[in-house]
């Protein structure tokens, strides 16, 4: 509607390619992968590895993170993790995938639970414990790799002072390689996941049998473990105390529901029903767990036989890096220097998967609230921004996987526990009582967790504080600074409000803002009078009625549906909802101006009280300082002011 712009330089034009095409059809591509047409994707097996780049990742530093937190009780605490992950966090997403198969996740689905401001501040509040997960994943995962590179004993005496620089060098990378362009992911991810995990089965194999042939590891173990804690049951108690501080290894379930749209499903798929899809997700999801599952049992089990207490402290040869350790002691240098690559490579990979994790998600959200700059649906900026404060973070943490943990485990938990929540209450929607009490039972428990993880480490919601109140500071100044935008996307008038338009075009085009009351012949009579005198007018002029009715003023975006209606046999009224009277009526006369070519005229009455107050009331709920506003949002949209549709406020 607005008039044409200078041309945007070359660098612009890069860094916003594509803006045109993001948040259509529910947001782009955050993978970078190309969008799939309908019923076409992937086996779901492949986009499950890319998923696993992130979950599967965690086995990098999960075992040793396991161990500094229960010590001799690691395998046990573990055992516990993965009933958690088994009974608790996978039936939970797989509902999760059958009431959002669009990839929107928890987020979405507690979105359309609340509406107006609580639920846009609820959703930022979610959104900065995702930006918490996504953002301490690519962190923690480049300061574990970089440990993996540092620690290499080909590589240590060279590289041992220089982890902070490694990390922020494998931060940057990842940054630059989502500006130039994220290709083909999920073929990278299997062919990453498979030499992984084929490596894993391996140092897992050789541990189990060092442990097994050497008998007095495990009655060294049982024998210390009966001392530290007495009895079966008291280790128990212990374990599930310790659980909170194992949240890491629930990592992935959440990118597991993202990467939903890459999913193949069947022919008869549709996109309100894809049933295939669904189940596929669902089948995703489980094995996914049931690998990982294994994993940390195993994992858990050898590396606090085999390797001695000491190693897994701040500075010992096993911190952040457990089965590296494992792989180098028993399986020699040269295989564990492969290990090393492999960790590095599928961390590094674990940090793509949070960032496109990231680029899906505030796409998706802030710039349609109005709480994001235009350009924050496009995909460098936002790259740019998000490696910026990835560097931020790592210098602050001072690229310890250790001090990152309670970070990440807060963001795990956060996303988790509001999953179980939206199911919970999808469930009780549904009216299945059964499904309801399960699912509440499973809330609770996520949320003891995640109270218990934020008392012993707090600076996880800390952090997550940081990103919220950065979130919503950014959110504020962000919709502050577009107040007056124009920001109705499409205008439809019905047949009778473009016969209203078509008669009022072989003369002046003169319309009446009205803000209805009782709709009664006296109110519509006694405002064409006021017009009339305020505005010195004569009496033959023809004058249209315009109504708003606001709607949810705290939605920023929204096409106009315009109907037009006789009231008493004599009124014409053109009547409208909208998130925003002002940006109603400006788009209206910018439509009409359009489709008419002529310039049409508007009449206000000023609206009585204090400016300020009047232009929160605007901002807040839509309405307030009607004239001014419906003036500066034409003045905006239109700078050539002989074009500009005529405000006349008397």
């Amino acid at each position: 509607m607005a008039t044409t712009e200078h041309p945007p330089s070359r660098l612009r034009a890069w860094m916003l390619e594509g803006l045109s095409d993001m948040g259509k059809g529910g947001g782009h591509n955050g993978s970078q992968t190309e969008q799939e047409p309908v019923h076409k994707g992937q086996r779901w097996w492949r986009v499950m590895c890319l998923t696993g780049v992130d979950y599967f990742s965690t086995l990098g530093y999960q075992p040793g993170i396991a161990a500094l937190a229960a010590g001799l009780l690691s395998p046990i605490a573990t055992i516990v993790l993965v009933i958690v992950t088994l009974a608790g966090a996978l039936p939970v997403y797989r509902r999760v995938a059958e009431e959002s198969p669009h990839g929107e996740g928890s987020i979405s689905m507690l979105e359309r639970l609340l509406s107006f401001w609580k639920g846009k501040l609820f959703v930022l509040t979610l959104l900065g414990f995702a930006a918490t997960d996504f953002l301490i994943t690519i962190t923690l995962s480049a300061a574990d790799a970089s440990t993996h590179m540092v620690e290499n004993p080909h590589l240590t005496s060279t590289l041992h002072s220089h982890q902070m620089l490694i990390t922020l060098i494998l931060v940057a990378l990842l940054g630059a390689v989502f500006l130039k362009g994220f290709l083909e992911a999920i073929g990278v991810a299997v062919a990453l996941v498979g030499i992984y995990l084929g490596l894993n089965v391996v140092v897992v194999i050789v541990g189990l049998w060092h442990v097994l042939t050497a008998e007095h590891v495990v009655t060294d173990w049982t024998t210390a473990l009966t001392a530290q804690h007495g009895n079966v049951f008291v280790m128990i108690g212990v374990a599930l105390i310790v659980f909170p501080k194992l949240a890491l290894g629930l990592s992935g379930f959440e990118t597991g529901v993202a990467v939903m749209p890459h999913v193949r499903g069947d022919d008869s798929d549709t996109e309100e029903r894809p049933t295939g899809r669904i189940r596929d997700t669902k089948k995703l999801l489980t094995t996914a767990a049931l690998i990982m599952s294994c994993f940390l049992i195993a994992t858990s089990f050898i590396t606090t036989l085999l390797i001695p207490a000491q190693e897994f402290k701040p500075g010992g040869q096993a911190n952040g890096r457990a089965l590296a350790y494992l792989a180098h002691e028993y399986l020699g240098n040269v295989f564990g220097t492969v290990y090393d690559v492999s960790t590095i490579a599928i961390l590094w990979f674990a940090g793509a998967s949070a960032m496109a994790g990231l680029l899906n998600l505030m796409p998706r959200y802030l710039p349609r609230y109005g709480m994001a700059p235009h350009w924050a649906r496009a995909v460098r900026p936002m790259v740019i921004v998000f490696t910026l404060i990835a560097f931020l973070v790592t210098w602050l943490f001072d690229a310890n996987v250790d001090k990152q943990g309670g970070a990440y485990a807060t963001g795990v938990l956060v996303l988790i526990s509001s999953a179980a929540i939206a199911v919970t209450i999808a469930a009780r929607k549904a009216g299945q009582r059964g499904w309801t009490i399960g699912f509440a039972v499973i809330a609770a428990v996520f949320l003891y967790t995640t109270v218990v993880n934020v008392i012993e480490r707090p600076d996880g919601v800390k952090i997550g504080a940081c990103f919220i109140a950065g979130i919503m500071l950014v959110s504020l100044l962000s919709r502050l600074a577009r107040a007056f935008e124009l920001r109705v996307t499409s205008v439809t008038l019905d047949p009778m409000a473009e016969r209203f338009v078509r008669d009022m075009a072989s003369r002046k085009i003169r319309f009446i803002a009205n803000e209805p009351d009782q709709r009664d012949k006296a109110e519509y009579r006694d405002k064409i009078e006021q017009i009339r005198a305020d505005n010195d007018m004569p009496e033959q002029e023809d004058f249209v009625f315009v109504e708003v009715t606001v709607t949810d003023p705290s939605e920023f975006e929204t096409g106009l549906k315009v109907h037009g209606d006789v009231l008493h046999n004599r009124y014409r009224v053109l009547t409208v909802e909208s998130s925003s009277i002002p940006n109603a009526l400006a788009a209206l006369l910018l439509h009409v101006r359009d489709v008419t070519r002529c310039t049409p005229h508007i009449y206000f009455e000023w609206t009585e009280g204090n400016p300020f107050a009047n232009f929160l009331r605007f901002f807040l709920f839509g309405q307030g300082e009607v004239a001014p506003v419906t003036r500066e949002v034409l003045r905006e949209a239109e700078p050539d002011r002989k074009r500009r549709p005529r405000v006349h406020t008397g």
